[in-house]
């Protein structure tokens, strides 16, 4: 059992929040309320970005102190978005939420992980019709390895996961989502799907 904390309390928050707490973890989702989430993090291990990725870095970089010596997992992709509210562009073009979070709280062990997917798979990849990856970017080894066994916990079998390096390759996952939209605007819709790396 782990304290986690979960700021953000949308559909991708409140998603992951209620799996790791079926999963057994001690789950604490701040709101909106002020000081929620100086409190939440303050008292847990593991904290979980589901913030909306346009404003993260703003309140995170807030949360420094309460933030200091814990694993940040971020879930978020930092983009604009365009008229039917799908995401656009970039944010941080040449960079990503992920680093620019990692720059910013230089004492807080940064993994970004479960941002190639719409948010059902998250916490259900058996659904999906095709075996999904997962993939993590981080510069710190033992953190990675904490977030790799809460995605065991979420239903993600090992050989799914994939650990593609330090925090740099965020990058690339995070540039994935750019390719998401025409997908649900061309096939899916809103259907369940993730990236899935075929060998």
């Amino acid at each position: 059992m782990t304290k986690i904390a979960v700021l953000g309390n949308g559909r991708v928050g409140g998603n992951l929040a209620a799996a790791l707490a079926r999963a057994g973890h001690e789950v604490t989702v701040a709101d909106r309320t002020p000081g929620a989430a100086a409190d939440a993090a303050r008292t847990a291990r593991i904290v979980i970005n589901a913030t909306p990725g346009a404003s993260s870095l703003d309140r995170l970089a807030a949360l420094r102190e309460e933030l200091r010596d814990k694993i940040l997992v971020d879930v978020s992709n930092a983009t604009t978005d365009g008229p039917d509210g799908l995401p656009a562009d970039l944010i941080y073009p040449g960079s990503s939420l992920a680093e620019q979070l990692h720059n910013a709280l230089p004492e807080t062990r940064v993994v970004k992980t479960l941002n190639t997917m719409l948010f059902p798979v998250m916490t259900s990849p058996e659904t999906l019709t095709q075996t999904p990856t997962v993939f993590l970017s981080g510069e710190d080894a033992q953190a990675k390895q904490s977030v790799r066994e809460l995605l065991t916990d979420l239903g993600w079998q090992k050989e799914w996961i994939t650990d593609l390096g330090g925090i740099q390759t965020a990058r690339a996952t995070e540039a994935a989502i750019l390719f998401v939209p025409h997908v649900i605007r061309s096939t899916t819709g809103f259907t369940p799907f993730a990236i899935s790396i075929a060998r």
